[in-house]
């Protein structure tokens, strides 16, 4: 939509770059902004997002301008930045074109004016946009004058499941933001609920919950990342609980250590579970002193060395929880911690 005002001397074209939806001067209720005409221009301005409106200005006269402009209006003027023109000087029959930018706070909405009680919210608004113009030298006059409006409102995709018909009424788009800004939250979190129960993007609150469901003791002096992981992995944890691919997994949860996949464990760089398990004295089989001793073995004993870098700090007590936790409960160990 343009507006167009002109005179002998200026044409001043307005252009809003982001009309309302529907057209307020069209409900009843609006009578009361009749000082506003109902040609003039309207902009919508949604808290939170820019908008615009193209001023394109023409020179009708013979003799060249020298232009300004001044904005006027019942809205504070700090919701507008306009394009200078100061110094221009358009000759006769040339264009030229300025832009005036609008945005205002996200939290219009919220802001104390808002809730006042007892107060009206102002949602609507008037401007005037007065063009000077003046030839090199001379002293400035008014021109042309542009009216325009500018209509506060949410954004509410709800009008989307309305006939057109329903969609031109101003008032019904407002009235519907009521229930979108109510049911909207509700709305994104189900759309969303598979975020929620993935312990790596699930709230800070939703851990122990969590962590309930998948009967996993939460370890507060572990970092909130390492939470994380050794929630999502518990399933993991549990299936191979007993054995030397779920201490290392565990440990490498819990440390951060590298696993060293491609390595087997008995050559593991940085998590290594080495098990010293024989035949023990069997009758007319073992020869003494040659695949037997006496005494100094430990049956069922395993040591683990853990080999951090030397700027990543393991700590030992940590360690040797859960190797306790998770070795089979006949078995004994040994844990070294050496630099990498």
């Amino acid at each position: 939509m343009t507006q167009a005002f002109s005179s002998e001397l200026l044409s001043v074209n307005l252009i809003a770059q982001r009309l309302p939806e529907a057209d307020p001067d069209t409900f009843p209720l609006q009578s009361r902004r009749a000082e506003y005409a109902a040609e003039n221009q309207s902009l919508l301005l949604v808290p939170g997002e820019p908008s615009e409106m193209l001023v394109k200005l023409e020179n009708l006269g013979t003799l060249s301008l020298e232009l300004s402009l001044e904005l006027t209006g019942d809205f504070p003027l700090d919701w507008c930045r306009i394009d200078s023109i100061e110094g221009n000087i358009l000759s006769p029959g040339e264009r030229l074109e300025a832009v005036l930018y609008f945005q205002i706070s996200a939290t219009f909405f919220e802001s104390p004016s808002a809730l006042s009680a007892g107060q009206v919210l102002k949602l609507d608004y008037g401007g005037r946009l007065a063009v000077y113009g003046s030839q090199p030298g001379t002293v400035p006059q008014l021109l042309e004058v542009a009216n325009f409006n500018l209509y506060v409102r949410p954004v509410t995709r709800y009008l989307e499941f309305l006939p057109q018909i329903y969609r031109e009424i101003d008032f019904l788009g407002r009235f519907l933001q009521i229930f979108e800004a109510t049911f909207e939250p509700d709305v994104q979190i189900l759309a969303n609920l598979w975020a929620y129960l993935d312990p790596l993007t699930a709230p800070k609150g939703m851990l122990e919950f969590l962590a309930y469901w998948m009967g996993w003791q939460i370890l507060p002096y572990l970092s909130l990342d390492r939470q994380r992981n050794l929630i999502r992995n518990a399933l993991d944890i549990y299936r191979w609980r007993g054995t030397r691919q779920g201490l290392r997994l565990y440990l490498h949860l819990a440390t951060h250590l590298p696993l060293d996949e491609h390595q087997p464990s008995e050559d593991n760089k940085h998590i290594g579970i080495y098990e010293f398990f024989s035949q023990g004295l069997v009758l007319g089989e073992t020869r003494l002193d040659v695949d037997a001793v006496l005494g100094g073995v430990r049956p069922f004993h395993f040591t683990v060395c853990l080999r951090p870098e030397p700027e990543h700090f393991v700590d030992e007590q940590l360690a040797r929880t859960i190797i306790e936790q998770e070795k089979p409960a006949f078995c004994t160990y040994d844990l070294l911690i050496a630099a990498g």
